[in-house]
Formats: C-alpha cells, sequence, structure tokens
C-alpha cells in the first residue's frame, strides 16, 4: 500500500490476511520502506509490472515511510554534520529509531536491512533465504551514511551489492527487493522460468548457458544446429560445456 505524495506523505492500513490464488494458499510478505524519496518507489510500484502484479494479487504489501515525518524540531531535521569533524552530513538516529519503534508496534519484525558497501556481499543464497520471510524492513541511506549506533543497535542485516559508490540506497534496496519478491510463490507464475535460473539454490550453474531464438538466420548469423536436433541428451551436455567456458571466459575477464 502507497501513499500519494504529498507534503508529509504517509501509508495506512490494518495488516492484510493471505490471500487465496489460482486455488492456493499464498503467504503475503510486508515490506517496510525507510526513505526520503516516496515518489520513487510509488513511480515503480505503479509503474514496474513485478511489484504492480504482486500487490494486484494480494501477494506483497508495500509500506513506504516518510523519514522527514519523524524528522527532529519544527523544520524536520533528519541528518546533521559529523562528530570529529569530516565531509558529508550523516543522517540522524532518532528519526530512524522512531519510524522503526512505530513499524514494530504493528507487526513483528526480525529483519531490519541496511544497503552498504563495507558489509557481506548480496547473494542469490541471501536472496532465497529472505524470500521466506514475512517482514522485512528496508532502511536507505543518504549523504555520508547513517549513524553508526542505528548500525550497531537497530539494524539487523547489512548487505553490499558491490564495491562502488551510487548517489542513494533506494536504487540499492530496489535491487534487492526485485531480487526476493520475484522468489515468492504466486509472484511469478511459471515456477520453471524460476528455478532454472542459472544462479538459483542449488543450481551449479555458475552463469547461464547462451540463449536463442527465432529467426533461425539472421544477416547470416545462425542459431547452432544442435538446438534444433531434438536430441535433449545431446542439447543438455552442449549447454553444460558452454556454461564451462562462458565460466572461465568471464572469470579472465574480471582479473585483468
Amino acid at each position: 500500500m502507497v501513499a500519494r505524495r504529498a507534503h508529509n506523505p504517509k501509508v495506512t492500513g490494518s495488516n492484510p490476511v493471505s490471500a487465496i490464488l489460482n486455488n492456493k494458499y499464498y503467504y503475503i510478505m510486508n515490506i517496510d520502506i525507510i526513505s526520503l524519496y516516496p515518489i520513487f518507489w510509488e513511480n515503480i510500484i505503479i509503474n514496474y509490472s513485478i511489484f504492480k502484479k504482486s500487490i494486484k494479487n494480494n501477494i506483497l504489501k508495500i509500506y513506504i515511510h516518510y523519514l522527514k515525518n519523524y524528522g527532529i524540531g519544527k523544520n524536520k531535521k533528519i541528518d546533521d554534520y559529523q562528530y570529529g569533524g569530516g565531509y558529508g552530513m550523516v543522517l540522524k538516529i532518532e528519526p530512524i529509531y522512531n519510524c522503526i519503534k512505530k513499524i514494530k508496534k504493528k507487526k513483528k519484525i526480525k529483519k531490519i536491512i541496511y544497503l552498504t558497501p563495507n558489509s557481506k556481499l548480496f547473494n542469490q543464497k541471501i536472496a532465497n533465504k529472505l524470500s521466506k520471510e514475512k517482514n522485512l524492513v528496508f532502511i536507505c541511506g543518504h549523504y555520508k551514511g547513517i549513524d553508526q549506533r542505528i548500525r550497531d543497535n537497530i539494524i539487523t542485516k547489512e548487505y553490499s551489492i558491490g564495491n562502488y559508490i551510487i548517489s542513494n540506497g533506494e536504487i540499492s534496496t530496489l535491487i534487492v527487493i526485485d531480487s526476493i519478491i520475484r522468489l515468492i510463490p504466486g509472484v511469478i507464475k511459471n515456477i520453471n522460468s524460476i528455478i532454472t535460473d542459472s544462479l538459483y539454490k542449488d543450481n551449479n550453474n555458475k552463469y547461464e548457458y547462451p540463449l536463442y531464438t527465432r529467426p533461425y538466420n539472421f544477416n547470416n548469423m545462425k542459431v547452432p544446429k544442435i538446438l534444433l536436433s531434438g536430441n535433449h541428451k545431446k542439447i543438455i551436455n552442449w549447454r553444460k560445456n558452454k556454461i564451462k567456458k562462458k565460466y572461465f571466459l568471464y572469470k579472465d575477464k574480471g582479473t585483468k
């Protein structure tokens, strides 16, 4: 559930119950996002198919918490200068603490997640695990970062999407949420599309095998004949060999 854009956008509503889709029971995931840019999430949820369909089908509920609503004083201050000096502003502890406190009054929270470069690299195994959670809270970082006391005492999990810097925490949070919700039963109708992904669960494929579709011949660029042979055993072996070659090729490229 997402609030419309306003001077003080807020999200309201009761906790949802389990939905029934295609005569099967699916659990609902609640995701609370603490952000300085609620309009970013509104646009994603309204226009991005996987979010839009999941919410419409009552599989996913997203609650956007505008951090400025929890700001301090008349001007709703949410950041301040660093103790000890240094460049860049830091998100204050009180607004985030008060927001989390309010969220916890409405639901049982086990995972409060923060995306930052100096933490464990997020991967498919983590996405699989988080997709089984009932409630998740994400804190979107900004500026130089957040008060360390938030990381030490409030956040339960920290992940990185890579060793590089981006302009805000909304982008990295979106990447992680997308990778999680697509694994929720009912979000993607064709389950085989998920379990055959190269990095899904115990799948040892480091990379996807080469993919081809029609036409067979385009500007003299042809699809390998083996894929048209109908011999599934040979096709499987061909794909496995291509995956191995692709892995070592990309591994070598990555070291340069």
